[in-house]
């Protein structure tokens, strides 16, 4: 449906995303035909049918596997090295985005910053999203509107997948929590609040609904 529009770190401070707002189933068949110097046989066909059940539901963890490891995050004003890693369109509020690896000052600056070391659109665990408000491209300054049951677009190399929303809530900036990776896919929206201040923190958390076929 939607995908990517374009083509050393340190120990995590006390105060998280200080900068995320202050600037913004197969068929297969054979025939065989018998004949001789004097007779020929009917032809005879022989099929042999195998079904393939494709599993659909919600993302799992392989055997062994283990959920993803946030990494810490550089200095706000660090400039990261430009990876589009997908894209976002969320309809409620007429955006759409690319996806960038980081959430930097400088790389939100750009667009929706995805926090590296989280979960993947469409895999188990916690997506996790950044966007200013107030500056630049400000593709999270509505972001209060999101309502439940509102759905979310994610787009990356792995497909194209829907997220419902679930709730939205206002937290601290030390509220590390937030980027907790779950068992369950699920995805993490944060901008600061309110619009133009970094006093606070806007979180909307949406619940993985399907995978949109290509």
């Amino acid at each position: 449906m939607i995908r990517a529009l374009g083509a050393s770190l340190v120990v995590l401070t006390p105060v998280l995303f200080t900068g995320c707002a202050s600037n913004e189933e197969v068929m297969v068949s054979t025939t065989s035909v018998a004949t001789s110097t004097t007779t020929t046989a009917a032809p005879t066909t022989t099929s042999t049918s195998t079904t393939t059940t494709v599993y659909s539901g919600p993302p799992t963890l392989a055997p062994g596997q283990s959920l993803p490891q946030p990494e810490n995050i550089p200095p706000e004003d660090t400039v990261e090295p430009e990876v589009i890693v997908g894209a976002i369109a969320i309809p409620r509020i007429d955006v759409i985005q690319n996806l960038y690896r980081g959430v930097t000052l400088p790389t939100l600056d750009k667009g929706v910053g995805w926090w590296p070391g989280t979960a993947m659109p469409g895999q188990v665990g916690n997506v996790v999203l950044g966007g200013h408000r107030v500056s630049k491209k400000k593709p999270f300054r509505n972001l209060d509107q999101l309502q439940p049951g509102d759905e979310i677009f994610l787009s990356s190399a792995d497909g194209d997948f829907v997220y419902v929303v679930d709730r939205t809530f206002i937290v601290q900036p030390t509220d590390v929590w937030i980027i907790d990776q779950t068992t369950d896919a699920t995805l993490t929206l944060f901008a600061c609040h309110p619009p133009g201040s970094t006093r606070e923190r806007i979180v909307v958390v949406a619940n993985y609904s399907r995978q949109i076929d290509a």
